[in-house]
């Protein structure tokens, strides 16, 4: 039986989509719910699975190209033997390795990224040995060439001066991912249209490390999860955003929206660029909760897992540059939020503590924030609640 692979239905706010990769080829078998094809998004990867045991009989989209919502993609055959019968279709219609030596107009049965690669290497198919279906040449075929030849980067710089004097130079040029281009258009958006100011503060983590370490071992115990610092980090947020409702508020047009409730945007760096997945309904979870839903983001973004829905909204965005080693920096707001605050490293330094040099770890915090909404006042009232709510933990406990 013949079925159309299409395209998810894609969010509201997602006009269309990218084929990212194909993990399976015409005539390979795969088995109910094995990941066919990843489809790229401006905000998450999509998976599209088998829908039966069986195999795809034809890729229309190759990696690469733009598609909309429910458009066909491949057709598949259901069925335990469908990866034979379409292997022997294949044979029938494929080239082999023979024929693709004796034509160049045999290269039109070679995928768009096998024929980009025997392009830019000045590849001879005849040289290739066709280990796909029906003696057909894949991508690994030519890089295995590629790589026993040892063959110049892709795409070298082009240069009029002798080659002998560029020896090792040479440039790659990549596309950008849709994420990627996501981010970009977003920065751009938030210099542009937001009246962005930072102010800065330092707070003393002695309490909190001191805290975390004589209750670490316990709260593990009780809780199967470990007590770091963006609980703590997160508690004293929605404490300082019911303090000041103007930093979770946002502008709509002429018009200022305050928000009663508090969804905390959790910066997170992935292998695809950073994303700000949202931890709803902060004020209501418990540190435990806190640090359990914040690893779940976490994971799922390195794993390309977070869904639409877990990208979409946000107040207030906290990230932490802290954990690259980042000692200040003024962070950029996450549009149509009002504020974002920044965490750093923390570093041992000296301090003045009740007429005494003594060392302390410190940690910068940076709070940038739209001036159009936000005024001076509340942007330091709002950072100064943080540092003292850090500075002195049990403050969060008893609600003072």
């Amino acid at each position: 039986m013949s079925i159309e692979i299409k395209v998810p239905v894609l969010p509201e706010s997602v006009a269309d989509a990218t084929i990212a990769t194909w993990h399976v080829q015409p005539g390979e078998a795969v088995s109910r719910d094995q990941n066919l094809v990843d489809i790229e998004t401006d905000k998450v990867v999509l998976e599209v699975v088998a829908p039966e045991d069986g195999s795809l009989s034809e890729i229309l989209q190759p990696e690469g190209e733009t598609v909309l919502a429910e458009q066909v993609i491949a057709n598949f055959v259901a069925g335990a033997k469908a990866g034979q019968e379409v292997g022997k279709a294949e044979a029938a219609a494929a080239p082999s390795a023979e024929d693709v030596a004796d034509s160049e107009e045999s290269n039109d049965s070679l995928s768009p990224s096998v024929r980009r690669l025997v392009a830019e290497h000045g590849i001879d198919v005849s040289a290739v040995k066709g280990t796909g279906v029906g003696g057909r040449i894949t991508k690994e075929d030519v890089e295995a060439v590629i790589k026993a030849k040892g063959a110049a980067p892709a795409v070298e710089a082009k240069v009029e001066a002798p080659a002998a004097q560029l020896s090792g130079r040479s440039e790659k040029r990549v596309p950008m991912t849709r994420l990627r281009k996501r981010i970009a258009e977003r920065l751009l958006e938030a210099k542009n249209s937001t009246a962005m100011l930072t102010t800065f503060n330092e707070v003393n983590m002695a309490p909190i490390m001191n805290l975390r370490k004589q209750y670490k071992d316990v709260f593990e115990q009780r809780h199967g999860i470990r007590l770091g610092f963006m609980s703590f980090y997160v508690k004293a947020v929605v404490e300082a955003l019911k303090r000041y409702p103007e930093v979770n508020a946002s502008i709509d047009g002429d018009e200022i929206v305050y928000h009663n409730y508090f969804d905390i945007s959790i910066a997170v760096s992935t292998p695809r660029g950073l994303v700000t997945p949202v931890l709803r309904d902060a004020d209501k979870l418990s540190v435990a909760e806190i640090e359990q839903g914040i690893k779940e983001l976490a994971v799922k973004g390195q794993q390309g897992k977070l869904s639409v829905e877990e990208l979409t909204g946000g107040n207030f965005t906290i990230t932490n540059g802290g954990v690259f080693g980042s000692l200040m920096s003024t962070p950029i707001i996450n549009p149509p939020q009002s504020a974002i605050l920044g965490m750093h490293a923390i570093k041992d330094r000296p301090m003045a503590v009740d007429g005494q040099v003594v060392v302390q770890p410190m940690m910068y915090l940076a709070l940038s924030y739209d001036h159009r909404i936000v005024d001076g006042r509340e942007s330091v009232g709002f950072l100064v609640t943080i540092k003292e709510l850090l500075e002195d933990p049990t403050r969060l406990l008893l609600d003072i």
